[in-house]
């Protein structure tokens, strides 16, 4: 039987990047093939302007993910992302990025993701530069992937919105909603998984997935 497990995510979505961990070892399942798919939920048109009242918000619904998962929202992404009123909330340069790793080094955007990821909450980088993007995927050793977004051109954004069409295909034919969402198609039978355990208890996602036990819901954004 061919089963594909299909990760839909937003590279600045919090909930993405609390579900890391529990996608991670995912990635290490025997028997599946492993394809993440950006939505483009927050790029594009998608994109808005960081003021006080979303820089807010976003921090407490970021504290709350901590709180659940363990994974870090630092004072620096607090001061130097959330509190810069010149950077817009756009995921689309980190989702391109992401799609050059995924035409170079497939097996690597995943990694790619969570360095991304880091570069955001951790380190308070802005994701929303190419030059900051470029560095990140330098830095871990994707040169040429790095290459492929510094030379960025009509075919990587094509494929991207290919992308990203797929993506919002799926989640309209099981009627998912918000990210991150999980689609396990077995002989082209999508079933649309829950992401509950991402946050409550990863290792139990995991082996629910191999028993192919795990009842149809969805997490929102």
């Amino acid at each position: 039987m061919n089963k594909t497990l299909h990760h839909l995510y937003d590279p600045m979505c919090g909930w993405c990047y609390g579900a890391t961990p529990a996608i991670s070892d995912l990635f290490d399942t025997a028997g599946f093939v492993f394809e993440l798919l950006p939505t483009g939920l927050f790029a594009g048109q998608n994109a808005r302007q960081m003021d006080d009242a979303f820089a807010t918000f976003a921090w407490s619904n970021d504290q709350r993910i901590e709180r659940l998962t363990g994974q870090r929202f630092t004072e620096t992404y607090r001061r130097d992302v959330l509190g810069d009123r010149r950077q817009l909330f756009d995921s689309g340069p980190a989702t391109v990025a992401l799609t050059a790793v995924s035409m170079i080094e497939p097996e690597k955007e995943l990694t790619a993701l969570k360095a991304i990821q880091r570069a955001r909450y951790i380190d308070g980088k802005d994701v929303t530069s190419a030059e900051v993007l470029i560095r990140v995927l330098d830095e871990i050793g994707l040169q040429r992937s790095a290459a492929r977004l510094a030379h960025s051109d009509q075919e990587l954004h094509a494929i991207n919105q290919g992308r990203i069409g797929n993506a919002q295909l799926l989640m309209t034919e099981l009627s998912a909603r918000g990210v991150p969402t999980l689609i396990l198609k077995s002989d082209d039978r999508p079933k649309l998984l829950s992401t509950s355990a991402c946050f409550s208890n990863p290792p139990d996602l995991s082996a629910l997935i191999r028993q192919l036990q795990i009842p149809s819901s969805e997490h929102q954004s």
